[in-house]
């Protein structure tokens, strides 16, 4: 299982690097094939999927992606707004088809998966995006990796007990403690092409390291979804890993932190 989980570690930051490095459309219609797969393993959890309230969300992802893309509507919000209105018409008139439930799931799918998902597009679009793009990834994957470290060698402190047993206040410290020190060489290395002083160095590891924090209650939000439908994973896409969800739930939540911080701090 290790070997398998390992060898599609590199097989995924290989896919990363050939998606983002290029950014454009390349990235755009990739970012908006993962959402819309990782829509579908949500709808299939709440077992909606196929069915109208889904098929909307569907549309709509493609929608968004293609108006960040074009920016044929300068609104995206209202087009969020729009989505509710069509899934309200939806359960209102093919009432009582649809439990509220499913209306809810099909709303909060599109906003969790497909509009979050697409922070990685719009961060690595923005000014010197090439490189702080890759912050998601350290402060989501870097934290995870560091915490499973720290953890195995000194855990001893359950940080969430009933969600995840395996899960420790160490490990967490660990992760974040990683994500700092990640970002702070991966800051230096890329001194001249981000453009940063060494004062600006130090902001992005903190950016990073409130990114990994965050990162966390994303990994555990996913989890506990997966506790509420008794799952294991969402999916069997990636070897070892799951599905898309199962990979890109700490990154799913950092990534319009990311943007948004980078934004302001380091002016996009």
């Amino acid at each position: 299982m290790f070997r398998t989980r390992l060898i599609s570690a590199f097989v995924l930051v290989a896919l990363g690097l050939a998606i983002i490095i290029p950014g454009g459309p390349v990235l755009l219609v990739s970012t908006a094939l993962i959402s819309l797969i990782g829509y579908f393993e949500l709808m299939r959890v709440f077992k909606i999927q196929g069915k109208a309230p889904a098929i909307l969300g569907y549309i709509f992802t493609a929608v968004y992606y293609a108006d960040l893309y074009f920016k044929f509507y300068p609104y995206l919000e209202l087009l969020i707004v729009v989505f509710l209105i069509l899934l309200l018409f939806v359960y209102v008139f093919t009432f009582p088809k649809y439990h509220a439930d499913g209306i809810m799931a099909a709303f909060f799918g599109v906003f969790y998966v497909t509009v979050m998902l697409s922070f990685i597009y719009q961060t690595r679009m923005m000014k010197h995006g090439l490189y702080i793009v890759w912050l998601i990834f350290l402060c989501s994957w870097g934290c995870d990796a560091s915490a499973y470290v720290i953890g195995k060698l000194f855990g001893r402190h359950k940080m969430a007990p009933v969600l995840s047993p395996k899960k420790s206040i160490e490990g967490a410290v660990g992760g974040v403690a990683g994500s700092f020190l990640f970002t702070l060489l991966y800051g230096f290395v890329f001194k001249p092409q981000l453009e940063v002083t060494v004062p600006e160095i130090i902001i992005l590891c903190l950016i990073s390291s409130v990114g990994a924090l965050i990162s966390m209650v994303g990994d555990l939000a996913a989890s506990a979804i997966k506790r509420n439908y008794d799952i294991k994973d969402y999916g069997h896409l990636i070897p070892g890993h799951g599905g898309i969800l199962d990979r890109f739930d700490s990154v799913i939540i950092t990534a319009p932190i990311i943007y948004y911080l980078a934004y302001y701090f380091i002016r996009g």
